[in-house]
């Protein structure tokens, strides 16, 4: 009988290698890792990402290179790159631009700090901050983010947006950040009927004791692509028309200019100088057509 044919051997394969969208996976959940204050050590990167220990470190070291990160010792953090980045990136914003002015304008004339955000998922991501000392204390960062429904600028988008809370059952409970948060989806509902209705939202100590804040959104009725604030300590809050008017004026004067450019008649707000217990919120409305709800 004649020999079997040899069969023909194979090569092991080599491990295919990494495809570009991977690596770029693999580099965002790096940087996701670091989604709060502080420095993290390789152990906790790790445990934060699921990547192998020598993928992680061979990763970060890269990113170090290309000042995405920065090393101190055994430490990493976030590196000068991605802040030069993301300072284009908000600067290059078309409703960041448009809204600087309006909202120095409208710190000047109250003498609170001043908020731009926008929503994204149950969050508020803060696109600007605006004021002096008191900014200080109020623990806000451009960037950072909050639970909208412990806030006046999550609840002011929320209200208009096309599925808040519908889902969800009125006994389900939201996490709390003070005793006077809403808790629970039936009372974020009655809520936000009311925003709707006045189209303005207020935080009376909700997300921060001892601050409240006014919030109107930014866009055209019915609809919020943003919205911008004032906030203060209690004792400077007055939730009537003295803060209502501005803040809502202001939030027109951004969707008009991001709408329609430059226009040639738009509300103004004109600095006062603040009394004693309280700032001087009397705008000056420079359109006579003009009406505030």
């Amino acid at each position: 009988m004649p020999p079997a044919p040899a069969l023909p051997t194979t090569a092991p394969k080599k491990a295919a290698a990494e495809t570009p969208s991977a690596v770029i996976d693999r580099v965002s959940l790096v940087l996701d890792a670091f989604d709060g204050p502080g420095r993290l050590t390789l152990a906790q990167i790790v445990r934060r990402t699921g990547l192998p220990r020598s993928s992680a470190h061979r990763m970060l070291e890269r990113l170090v290179q290309l000042r995405w990160l920065r090393r101190s010792g055994r430490d990493y953090e976030l590196g000068m790159r991605l802040v030069e980045l993301g300072s284009l990136a908000v600067h290059q914003d078309r409703l960041h631009r448009a809204a600087i002015p309006k909202l120095h304008e409208l710190h000047a004339a109250t003498g609170l700090v001043v908020h731009l955000a926008v929503l994204e998922g149950s969050d508020v991501v803060y696109m600007e901050k605006v004021g002096n000392r008191m900014a200080a204390a109020i623990p806000s960062r451009v960037g950072g983010r909050q639970s909208a429904h412990c806030t006046a600028l999550g609840k002011a988008m929320l209200a208009f947006a096309d599925e808040s809370g519908r889902d969800a059952s009125d006994t389900d409970l939201l996490p709390r950040q003070t005793k006077y948060s809403i808790s629970t989806h039936a009372q974020l509902r009655n809520e936000l009927l009311k925003v709707r209705s006045r189209g303005i939202a207020f935080d009376r100590e909700e997300s921060l004791p001892g601050f409240g804040c006014v919030a109107a959104p930014i866009g055209d009725p019915g609809e919020a692509v943003a919205a911008i604030s004032v906030c203060g300590p209690m004792n400077r809050m007055m939730f009537d028309q003295r803060l209502v008017a501005p803040v809502r004026i202001a939030a027109m004067g951004i969707w008009q200019a991001v709408d329609c450019g430059p226009i040639r008649v738009a509300p103004t707000l004109q600095q006062r100088r603040p009394l004693r217990g309280g700032p001087a919120l009397r705008p000056a409305v420079h359109d006579a057509n003009l009406r505030l709800a």
